[in-house]
């Protein structure tokens, strides 16, 4: 069943290692915007699918994060969300993993969804069609000899 959180306010995505990113919504607007962004467009066609994937995951990161905690200089003062320290953070590993499997995956997971066929409403064949004709004449019972 899809849920719809119709919120559009902002959330706190906590990533682990004691950052937390505060990001919008992931909306079809949000999704349509990162995949025409310009680092992406500028990929070329013999980038690996990892490539895209860091890519794709830090023009989402750039226009949903809004905000975030944890998150610090060399020195470990902290410092404020920019471009380039979006970019940063996502060259992490582990906070690269998190946010792709926390805020990125649910995003591809519904759109994943759309590719396969609904459930039927009320069980397996409540929704299908009939696919062979009726018979034309009744059906004979066995009899006994």
């Amino acid at each position: 069943m899809l849920r719809l959180d119709l919120t559009a306010e902002p959330r706190w995505l906590d990533l682990g290692h004691g950052v937390r990113l505060r990001v919008a919504p992931l909306t079809t607007a949000l999704m349509v915007a990162a995949r025409s962004y310009a680092a992406l467009e500028a990929l070329p066609e013999t980038a690996s699918d990892e490539a895209r994937a860091l890519t794709f995951a830090k023009s989402i990161a750039r226009i949903a994060v809004s905000d975030w905690e944890g998150v610090g200089d060399a020195d470990g003062t902290p410092v404020l969300v920019t471009p380039e320290g979006i970019d940063a953070l996502l060259e992490v590993w582990p906070i690269f993993e998190a946010f792709q499997a926390t805020y990125v995956a649910n995003g591809l997971l519904l759109d994943a969804e759309k590719n396969v066929s609904a459930p039927s409403p009320t069980g397996t064949s409540a929704g299908a069609t009939a696919t062979a004709r009726p018979a034309k004449r009744r059906a004979r019972t066995a009899r006994r000899g």
